[in-house]
């Protein structure tokens, strides 16, 4: 694992279901050995409660994540161009990190990323949508990080 990076930057449109996600669950999976955060392109909505829901039952707290935007993450003193790799799991997030880090030397990468918000009838289709997305993500992590 030679390509392993020493910082990575998930983000999504509003930090508050894929991006929080991705930054718990790689951090329950890889520990400290990687520096780890998340960010959207907005920052402007609090961490969704299914997001929260799927995450605790595989011990991934979420609950106290403060969604935040690339401003404010650089605001809070997380520069961009800090991190070796940042995985955007949106297009928006996607072509606004390109362009945020186009004179950096961050490597960029995309991992589609279904939005499970809008599924589902009920509770547990709900649910069952976010499962779905939490263990996608999971499984890019693995396939990335941990093979």
């Amino acid at each position: 694992m030679s390509d392993t990076p020493s910082a990575v930057l998930f983000c999504c449109d509003h930090n508050s279901i894929r991006s929080p996600m991705a930054e718990g669950l790689m951090k329950n999976l890889v520990g400290t050995k990687i520096f780890i955060q998340s960010a959207g392109v907005k920052g402007d909505n609090d961490v969704d409660g299914f997001a929260v829901a799927v995450c605790k039952e595989l011990d991934v707290e979420l609950s106290k994540h403060k969604s935040r935007s690339f401003e404010e993450l650089e605001d809070w003193g997380d520069r961009l161009d800090s991190f070796d790799l940042v995985i955007a799991l949106s297009p928006t997030s996607h072509r606004r990190i390109a362009e945020l880090t186009k004179n950096s030397a961050v490597d960029v990468e995309y991992w589609e990323t279904a939005d499970p918000t809008g599924s589902g009838e009920n509770r547990e289709d709900k649910l069952a949508a976010y499962r779905a997305v939490r263990d996608d993500i999971i499984a890019n992590i693995k396939k990335r990080f941990l093979s």
